[in-house]
Protein backbone atom coordinates (compact mmCIF):
# COMPACT_ATOMS: atom_id res chain seq x y z
CA UNK A 1 0.00 0.00 0.00
CA UNK A 2 1.60 3.47 -1.10
CA UNK A 3 1.02 6.30 1.53
CA UNK A 4 -0.12 9.66 -0.58
CA UNK A 5 1.81 13.09 0.77
CA UNK A 6 2.51 16.32 -0.05
CA UNK A 7 5.96 16.51 -2.19
CA UNK A 8 7.46 20.15 -1.10
CA UNK A 9 10.61 21.78 -0.90
CA UNK A 10 13.72 20.90 -2.20
CA UNK A 11 13.04 17.07 -2.23
CA UNK A 12 10.22 17.85 -3.55
CA UNK A 13 11.83 19.36 -6.62
CA UNK A 14 14.30 16.13 -7.37
CA UNK A 15 11.55 13.65 -6.98
CA UNK A 16 9.41 15.59 -10.00
CA UNK A 17 13.09 16.05 -11.52
CA UNK A 18 12.57 12.08 -11.41
CA UNK A 19 9.29 11.91 -12.60
CA UNK A 20 10.27 13.05 -15.94
CA UNK A 21 12.91 10.30 -16.27
CA UNK A 22 15.96 12.85 -17.36
CA UNK A 23 18.35 10.16 -18.67
CA UNK A 24 15.64 9.99 -21.52
CA UNK A 25 15.25 13.38 -22.91
CA UNK A 26 18.18 13.23 -25.00
CA UNK A 27 16.07 11.12 -26.59
CA UNK A 28 14.21 14.05 -27.91
CA UNK A 29 16.98 16.58 -27.89
CA UNK A 30 19.20 14.82 -30.41
CA UNK A 31 16.86 14.09 -33.38
CA UNK A 32 15.58 17.96 -33.26
CA UNK A 33 19.43 19.41 -33.15
CA UNK A 34 20.19 16.91 -36.18
CA UNK A 35 17.33 17.82 -38.12
CA UNK A 36 18.03 21.28 -37.55
CA UNK A 37 21.16 21.11 -38.53
CA UNK A 38 20.55 19.30 -41.58
CA UNK A 39 18.89 22.07 -42.67
CA UNK A 40 20.94 24.96 -42.35
CA UNK A 41 22.50 23.94 -46.23
CA UNK A 42 19.33 24.90 -47.32
CA UNK A 43 18.10 27.88 -45.36
CA UNK A 44 18.73 29.96 -42.42
CA UNK A 45 17.77 29.07 -38.74
CA UNK A 46 14.57 30.31 -37.05
CA UNK A 47 15.40 30.33 -33.55
CA UNK A 48 11.63 30.40 -32.76
CA UNK A 49 10.78 27.08 -34.69
CA UNK A 50 13.95 24.98 -33.31
CA UNK A 51 12.69 26.43 -29.89
CA UNK A 52 9.16 24.91 -30.20
CA UNK A 53 10.38 22.12 -31.72
CA UNK A 54 12.82 21.50 -29.22
CA UNK A 55 10.86 22.24 -25.64
CA UNK A 56 7.29 20.14 -27.35
CA UNK A 57 9.57 17.05 -28.52
CA UNK A 58 10.97 17.38 -24.52
CA UNK A 59 7.28 17.86 -23.08
CA UNK A 60 6.34 14.79 -25.40
CA UNK A 61 9.18 12.76 -23.91
CA UNK A 62 8.51 13.25 -20.00
CA UNK A 63 4.64 12.92 -20.69
CA UNK A 64 5.20 9.64 -22.21
CA UNK A 65 7.43 8.83 -19.19
CA UNK A 66 4.84 10.01 -17.02
CA UNK A 67 2.33 7.97 -18.81
CA UNK A 68 4.14 4.98 -18.30
CA UNK A 69 4.72 5.76 -14.35
CA UNK A 70 1.14 6.19 -14.25
CA UNK A 71 -0.24 3.04 -16.63
CA UNK A 72 2.58 0.72 -15.30
CA UNK A 73 1.35 1.23 -11.31
CA UNK A 74 -1.81 0.75 -11.94
CA UNK A 75 -1.55 -2.86 -13.89
CA UNK A 76 0.61 -3.69 -10.72
CA UNK A 77 3.62 -3.74 -12.08
CA UNK A 78 6.09 -1.11 -10.39
CA UNK A 79 6.96 -1.69 -6.47
CA UNK A 80 9.54 0.21 -4.28
CA UNK A 81 11.99 -2.27 -5.57
CA UNK A 82 11.54 -1.49 -9.55
CA UNK A 83 14.39 -0.47 -11.42
CA UNK A 84 14.50 2.07 -14.08
CA UNK A 85 11.99 4.00 -12.56
CA UNK A 86 11.11 7.65 -11.46
CA UNK A 87 9.38 6.15 -8.45
CA UNK A 88 6.95 9.25 -7.76
CA UNK A 89 4.05 7.23 -6.81
CA UNK A 90 4.96 4.00 -5.51
CA UNK A 91 8.88 5.66 -3.45
CA UNK A 92 7.97 8.78 -2.75
CA UNK A 93 3.92 8.86 -2.41
CA UNK A 94 2.72 10.99 -5.18
CA UNK A 95 -0.90 10.31 -5.83
CA UNK A 96 -0.91 8.44 -9.62
CA UNK A 97 -4.00 10.78 -10.62
CA UNK A 98 -1.28 13.56 -9.80
CA UNK A 99 0.96 12.23 -12.16
CA UNK A 100 -1.36 11.27 -15.15
CA UNK A 101 -2.90 15.02 -14.88
CA UNK A 102 0.79 16.23 -15.17
CA UNK A 103 1.47 14.20 -17.76
CA UNK A 104 -1.75 15.54 -19.72
CA UNK A 105 -0.74 19.00 -18.56
CA UNK A 106 3.05 18.68 -20.74
CA UNK A 107 0.76 17.15 -23.90
CA UNK A 108 -1.02 20.21 -23.62
CA UNK A 109 2.03 22.61 -23.58
CA UNK A 110 3.32 20.66 -26.49
CA UNK A 111 -0.40 21.33 -28.21
CA UNK A 112 0.18 25.28 -27.78
CA UNK A 113 3.80 24.88 -29.38
CA UNK A 114 2.52 22.93 -32.22
CA UNK A 115 -0.21 25.59 -33.03
CA UNK A 116 2.67 28.02 -33.17
CA UNK A 117 5.17 25.68 -35.15
CA UNK A 118 1.95 25.23 -37.67
CA UNK A 119 1.04 29.08 -37.87
CA UNK A 120 4.38 29.78 -39.22
CA UNK A 121 4.67 26.54 -41.47
CA UNK A 122 2.29 24.36 -42.41
CA UNK A 123 -0.94 23.07 -40.46
CA UNK A 124 -0.17 19.34 -42.46
CA UNK A 125 1.85 18.87 -38.98
CA UNK A 126 -1.05 19.27 -36.63
CA UNK A 127 -2.32 15.87 -37.64
CA UNK A 128 1.25 14.58 -37.49
CA UNK A 129 1.77 16.06 -34.02
CA UNK A 130 -1.34 14.43 -32.74
CA UNK A 131 -0.87 11.20 -33.67
CA UNK A 132 2.61 11.26 -32.05
CA UNK A 133 0.92 12.25 -28.84
CA UNK A 134 -1.32 9.35 -29.36
CA UNK A 135 1.45 7.26 -29.86
CA UNK A 136 3.20 8.25 -26.20
CA UNK A 137 -0.25 7.77 -24.76
CA UNK A 138 -0.70 4.13 -25.94
CA UNK A 139 2.51 3.11 -25.34
CA UNK A 140 1.34 1.54 -22.24
CA UNK A 141 -1.98 3.11 -22.08
CA UNK A 142 -5.01 1.96 -23.62
CA UNK A 143 -6.26 -1.95 -23.70
CA UNK A 144 -3.33 -3.49 -25.65
CA UNK A 145 -0.25 -0.99 -24.99
CA UNK A 146 2.44 -0.82 -27.40
CA UNK A 147 5.17 -1.49 -24.95
CA UNK A 148 3.23 -4.95 -24.23
CA UNK A 149 4.07 -6.06 -27.86
CA UNK A 150 7.17 -6.53 -30.33
CA UNK A 151 6.06 -3.29 -31.74
CA UNK A 152 7.52 -0.76 -28.70
CA UNK A 153 11.03 -0.11 -30.65
CA UNK A 154 9.89 0.32 -33.68
CA UNK A 155 7.44 2.89 -32.37
CA UNK A 156 10.23 4.83 -30.79
CA UNK A 157 12.99 4.85 -33.26
CA UNK A 158 10.01 5.77 -35.68
CA UNK A 159 7.88 8.45 -33.44
CA UNK A 160 10.89 9.63 -31.27
CA UNK A 161 13.95 9.49 -33.59
CA UNK A 162 13.08 9.90 -37.49
CA UNK A 163 10.12 11.84 -37.32
CA UNK A 164 11.11 14.14 -34.82
CA UNK A 165 14.20 14.73 -37.60
CA UNK A 166 12.26 15.02 -40.48
CA UNK A 167 10.09 17.57 -39.20
CA UNK A 168 12.77 19.76 -37.11
CA UNK A 169 14.16 19.47 -40.39
CA UNK A 170 10.75 20.54 -42.65
CA UNK A 171 9.90 23.48 -40.29
CA UNK A 172 13.16 25.51 -41.24
CA UNK A 173 13.08 24.65 -44.74
CA UNK A 174 8.95 23.68 -45.79
CA UNK A 175 10.26 20.84 -47.75
CA UNK A 176 11.43 17.38 -47.04
CA UNK A 177 14.50 16.55 -48.68
CA UNK A 178 16.18 12.74 -49.22
CA UNK A 179 19.15 13.70 -46.58
CA UNK A 180 16.65 14.09 -43.91
CA UNK A 181 15.31 10.69 -44.34
CA UNK A 182 18.64 9.01 -44.74
CA UNK A 183 20.36 10.37 -41.96
CA UNK A 184 17.57 9.86 -39.80
CA UNK A 185 17.46 6.34 -39.88
CA UNK A 186 20.27 5.43 -37.91
CA UNK A 187 18.68 7.56 -35.08
CA UNK A 188 16.14 5.52 -35.46
CA UNK A 189 17.60 2.48 -34.56
CA UNK A 190 19.66 4.03 -31.50
CA UNK A 191 16.16 5.58 -30.22
CA UNK A 192 14.64 1.87 -30.79
CA UNK A 193 17.56 0.53 -28.83
CA UNK A 194 16.94 2.42 -25.59
CA UNK A 195 14.05 0.83 -25.39
CA UNK A 196 15.51 -2.67 -26.64
CA UNK A 197 18.26 -2.26 -23.47
CA UNK A 198 15.10 -1.23 -21.39
CA UNK A 199 13.24 -4.38 -22.41
CA UNK A 200 16.44 -6.79 -21.90
CA UNK A 201 16.97 -5.57 -18.26
CA UNK A 202 13.23 -6.02 -17.54
CA UNK A 203 12.79 -9.39 -19.14
CA UNK A 204 12.24 -11.84 -16.77
CA UNK A 205 9.56 -9.10 -15.17
CA UNK A 206 7.73 -8.35 -18.36
CA UNK A 207 7.38 -11.99 -18.86
CA UNK A 208 5.72 -12.56 -15.92
CA UNK A 209 3.62 -9.61 -16.54
CA UNK A 210 2.41 -11.36 -19.91
CA UNK A 211 4.23 -8.80 -22.39
CA UNK A 212 5.85 -10.18 -25.76
CA UNK A 213 8.42 -7.83 -26.04
CA UNK A 214 11.11 -8.44 -28.85
CA UNK A 215 13.77 -9.09 -26.09
CA UNK A 216 11.28 -11.84 -24.57
CA UNK A 217 10.43 -13.23 -28.14
CA UNK A 218 14.48 -13.42 -28.81
CA UNK A 219 15.74 -14.63 -25.77
CA UNK A 220 18.23 -12.68 -23.19
CA UNK A 221 21.08 -14.12 -25.08
CA UNK A 222 19.84 -13.11 -28.81
CA UNK A 223 18.19 -9.86 -27.90
CA UNK A 224 22.10 -8.91 -26.56
CA UNK A 225 23.12 -9.74 -30.07
CA UNK A 226 20.56 -7.99 -31.64
CA UNK A 227 21.23 -4.50 -29.77
CA UNK A 228 25.50 -5.01 -30.96
CA UNK A 229 23.71 -5.21 -34.11
CA UNK A 230 22.18 -1.99 -34.25
CA UNK A 231 25.34 -0.29 -33.16
CA UNK A 232 26.83 -1.81 -35.72
CA UNK A 233 24.55 -1.22 -38.63
CA UNK A 234 24.32 2.33 -37.14
CA UNK A 235 28.39 3.13 -37.55
CA UNK A 236 28.17 1.18 -40.87
CA UNK A 237 25.42 3.42 -42.40
CA UNK A 238 27.46 6.67 -41.21
CA UNK A 239 30.70 5.12 -43.38
CA UNK A 240 27.62 4.70 -46.10
CA UNK A 241 26.61 7.71 -45.95
CA UNK A 242 29.86 9.40 -46.39
CA UNK A 243 31.35 6.54 -49.18
CA UNK A 244 28.07 8.29 -51.37
CA UNK A 245 28.73 11.70 -50.31
CA UNK A 246 25.98 12.33 -48.58
CA UNK A 247 27.97 13.66 -45.79
CA UNK A 248 31.48 14.64 -45.39
CA UNK A 249 34.56 12.61 -43.83
CA UNK A 250 34.08 15.16 -40.86
CA UNK A 251 31.00 12.76 -40.00
CA UNK A 252 33.68 10.20 -38.97
CA UNK A 253 34.07 11.91 -35.43
CA UNK A 254 30.77 10.09 -34.35
CA UNK A 255 32.91 7.20 -33.87
CA UNK A 256 34.48 8.47 -30.75
CA UNK A 257 30.99 7.37 -29.57
CA UNK A 258 31.58 3.30 -30.35
CA UNK A 259 33.09 2.70 -26.42
CA UNK A 260 29.90 3.42 -24.86
CA UNK A 261 28.02 1.09 -27.53
CA UNK A 262 30.78 -1.46 -26.49
CA UNK A 263 30.08 -0.76 -23.10
CA UNK A 264 26.78 -1.20 -23.34
CA UNK A 265 27.01 -4.31 -25.29
CA UNK A 266 29.37 -5.92 -22.70
CA UNK A 267 27.21 -4.72 -19.75
CA UNK A 268 24.36 -7.06 -20.69
CA UNK A 269 26.35 -10.23 -21.00
CA UNK A 270 26.16 -12.52 -18.50
CA UNK A 271 23.52 -10.79 -16.22
CA UNK A 272 20.29 -11.31 -15.21
CA UNK A 273 19.65 -9.03 -12.57
CA UNK A 274 17.99 -6.03 -13.47
CA UNK A 275 20.19 -3.48 -11.74
CA UNK A 276 23.32 -5.17 -12.80
CA UNK A 277 21.91 -3.97 -15.94
CA UNK A 278 21.70 -0.30 -15.44
CA UNK A 279 24.81 0.61 -16.45
CA UNK A 280 24.34 -0.98 -19.55
CA UNK A 281 21.07 0.50 -20.73
CA UNK A 282 22.55 3.94 -19.70
CA UNK A 283 25.78 3.44 -21.79
CA UNK A 284 22.55 2.76 -24.13
CA UNK A 285 20.99 6.10 -23.92
CA UNK A 286 24.52 7.53 -23.87
CA UNK A 287 25.73 5.74 -27.34
CA UNK A 288 22.83 7.96 -28.57
CA UNK A 289 23.08 11.43 -27.63
CA UNK A 290 26.99 11.12 -28.16
CA UNK A 291 26.49 9.37 -31.65
CA UNK A 292 23.65 11.82 -32.91
CA UNK A 293 25.42 14.83 -31.38
CA UNK A 294 28.91 13.97 -32.72
CA UNK A 295 27.03 13.70 -36.15
CA UNK A 296 24.77 16.96 -36.10
CA UNK A 297 28.46 18.23 -35.07
CA UNK A 298 30.53 16.98 -37.97
CA UNK A 299 27.53 17.93 -40.24
CA UNK A 300 28.21 21.38 -39.14
CA UNK A 301 32.03 21.39 -39.69
CA UNK A 302 30.81 20.23 -43.52
CA UNK A 303 29.07 23.51 -43.14
CA UNK A 304 31.01 25.86 -41.70
CA UNK A 305 34.12 24.41 -43.31
CA UNK A 306 33.28 22.91 -46.89
CA UNK A 307 30.52 25.50 -47.83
Amino acid sequence: MVEYQEIKGDKGWRIWWQLTRPHTLTAAFVPVFLGTVLALSYTELHWGLFSAMLVASLLIQAATNMFNEYFDYVRGLDSKESVGIGGAIVRNGVKPKTVLYLGFSFFAIALLLGIYICMLTSWWLAGIGLVSMAAGYFYTGGPVPIAYTPFGEVTAGFFMGMLIIIISFFIQTLTVEPIAWIVSFPIGLLVGAILLANNIRDLDGDKENGRKTIAILLGRKRAVYFLATLFIVSYAWVIGLIVTGYISFFALITFFSIPKAIQATKGFIGKTRPIEMMPAMQATAKTNTFFGFLLGIGILLQFFILS
